[in-house]
């Protein structure tokens, strides 16, 4: 570790801090329907598309009328996005020529866009037309990124109201968050990296002769030459805009992040880690905004502030180390790694902004990576992946992240009442056993379904182990990694699993749709259960929810539900390859 490295992340951070009152504020204002400064162009867009609609914008929903719209929507544009892949050799925008999707993948890739994970099984390049990019998959990462803004919100709002059956207008609120917000911002962006170098055109690809010719040796053992290498293009700023604002994580490029096209400079690499941030962090502000409580909002930031640096504290000491065994080949490699792991590395990244971005994606359910994880060290590569066990609500998603975080300070506020022998209280309302049963119900589906689809996956040696890269600890990690992401909708790899296959596609696509919509509906039913909640006044026994110690107490609530639920799977992966990485052993 460096203090150049530490420098730079602590930039990172400050901006972030930095930047989420303003936005915070004006999310505040945008959805409290307050005038903002992008109300004369915005405005009658907006009440085109009611009336076009038949929306009625005054017409509030319960919390099951909100989640029927959200799944119907998200039903109809999952439709809508299979369908695309399926015919797209028949439609426009596709220079390459490539053929239409195997239905298998169009599912899989479906689901995966729709639910906000974009976890993807295939090659974007080889597989995928300009056309299917950005109608099927980069308004995706517009929708859905938009859904989770609306369902954080509609849950804010429980807490604020009291009395009331209603959580507000689904439509309304997506339609809001995606010209106000998703939109605006997005544009800005994409303008931004186009400067840097990302690509942004409808050119066919290009061919370029190699330098030197290269040979290769295929599977069926002849060698070929190759003289040519093709270079992808397209319309990739305005996808990478908001696939990093959304925190939907999708590459146009199978190298996602770590291609030159996507990702050219350490500038581009540091907006698109605050592209990531910036929402979830500003939602805090929001959340204490809303509730009439600020002091609340900066108290849960800190416990996603606190979880973040912890995360990225031991992945970049980790990384930093290098690995032990080289130091056993000749002094000359052992004096090389001594500047750290790079493998699976850009080397105009280096170690510190790889270990942040790895860090910053997997705390949110971005999923986009400018390095490998299947070549981190160990504890390295442990650091991702136990962000996305705990949930991803270090920040978290557009949305997602809030809501689920929200749903810990719910726990931890039981937790509370039962430490002083009170009836738990959160912002004056009583948090009683409907309201336990449905948080506890959120989490415990989310175990529950990676640790039941990683268990018959690996009972199926040709299905489930036939995918493999690597076997032993490293290869549990790759499938457990594989479903954590699925089923937290981040959608990054561990890069060692070839998950194209009937069985992965199936069973990744069932394991992306419950972690968004099965967890979904006890969150909004909490939701309507605190907006019916009376006031009550505050006691001498009632918790403060705005203090240090609340902050210490949700983080260690947070931190020991992930530890008793996975840490058994976790000794069995990363921490053993670990122990046997030292002890000489590789895999």
């Amino acid at each position: 570790m460096t203090l150049n490295g530490w420098l730079q992340i602590g930039l990172f951070m400050a901006i972030v801090l930095l930047l989420a009152k303003p936005l915070g504020s004006f999310i505040t204002a945008v959805f409290e329907h307050r005038r903002t400064f992008l109300d004369p162009v915005l405005a009658p867009i907006e009440r085109l598309l009611y009336r076009v609609t038949g929306v009625k914008q005054d017409e509030e929903m319960t919390w099951w009328q909100y989640t029927n719209a959200m799944l119907i929507f998200s039903l109809a544009s999952l439709v809508l996005t299979y369908v695309i892949q399926r015919v797209q050799h028949l439609l426009p925008l596709n220079p390459q020529n490539l053929p239409n999707v195997a239905a298998d993948l169009a599912l899989n890739t479906a689901v995966s866009f729709t639910t906000n994970t974009n976890w993807q099984s295939y090659t974007p390049e080889t597989t995928m037309s300009y056309l299917t990019q950005m109608v099927g998959l980069a308004t995706h990462n517009f929708w859905s990124a938009a859904v989770g803004l609306a369902l954080a919100i509609a849950f804010i709002r429980g807490i604020a109201r009291r009395e009331m059956k209603t959580l507000g207008n689904f439509w309304v609120d997506l339609t809001r968050g995606t010209l106000w917000i998703l939109l605006p911002i997005s544009a800005v962006l994409a303008l931004v990296l186009v400067s840097q170098g990302v690509v942004q055109n409808f050119r066919p690809y290009d061919t370029a002769k190699l330098v030197e010719t290269q040979k290769t040796t295929g599977s069926d053992g002849k060698t070929t030459t190759v003289s040519t290498q093709t270079i992808a293009q397209g319309p990739v700023a305005s996808q990478e805009a908001i696939k990093m604002l959304g925190t939907n994580g999708g590459g146009f490029f199978n190298a996602n992040s770590a291609h030159p096209f996507e990702n050219p400079t350490p500038l581009t690499n540091l907006l698109q880690m605050l592209a990531i941030f910036l929402i979830p962090a500003a939602l805090t502000v929001t959340l204490g905004q809303m509730v009439k409580s600020p002091k609340h909002g900066w108290a849960v930031l800190a416990a996603m502030v606190i979880l973040w640096f912890a995360g990225t504290f031991v992945c970049y000491w980790a990384e930093a180390q290098g690995n032990p065994q080289l130091a056993h080949v000749d002094q000359h490699v052992s004096a090389t790694q001594s500047g750290g792991n790079m493998e699976g590395k850009e080397v105009r990244f280096g170690i510190a902004n790889t270990a942040l971005f790895a860090t910053v994606t997997t705390d949110a359910s971005c999923g986009a990576v400018n390095g490998m994880h299947d070549s981190f060290t160990p504890l390295g590569g442990l650091v991702p992946m136990v962000n996305i066990l705990l949930g991803e609500i270090v920040f978290g998603g557009v949305g997602a992240g809030m809501y689920g975080m929200l749903v810990f300070v719910i726990l931890a506020v039981f937790i509370a009442g039962l430490m002083v022998g009170r009836t738990p209280e959160y912002l004056g309302k009583k948090i009683e056993a409907y309201d336990v049963q449905m948080s506890m119900l959120y989490l415990l589906i989310f175990p529950l379904i990676i640790l039941s689809l990683a268990a018959i996956a690996i009972r199926m040696p040709v299905l489930g182990l036939g995918s493999l890269t690597n076997h032993g600890p490293h290869g549990l990690s790759e499938i457990l990694y594989a479903y954590a992401s699925a089923t937290g909708n981040n959608g990054s790899a561990f890069a060692g699993l070839s998950a194209n296959t009937h069985w992965y596609n199936f069973s990744l696509a069932v394991a992306m749709f419950a972690g968004r919509f099965l967890m979904l509906i006890p969150m909004m039913a909490i939701a309507g259960s605190l907006a019916a909640k009376k006031i009550v006044p505050a006691s001498a026994g009632t918790f403060p929810v705005t203090t240090p110690l609340f902050t210490v107490l949700l983080t260690g609530i947070i931190l020991i539900v992930g530890a008793l639920t996975f840490f058994p799977v976790l000794s069995l992966g990363p921490i053993l390859e670990h122990l046997l990485l030292r002890a000489g052993q590789l895999f």
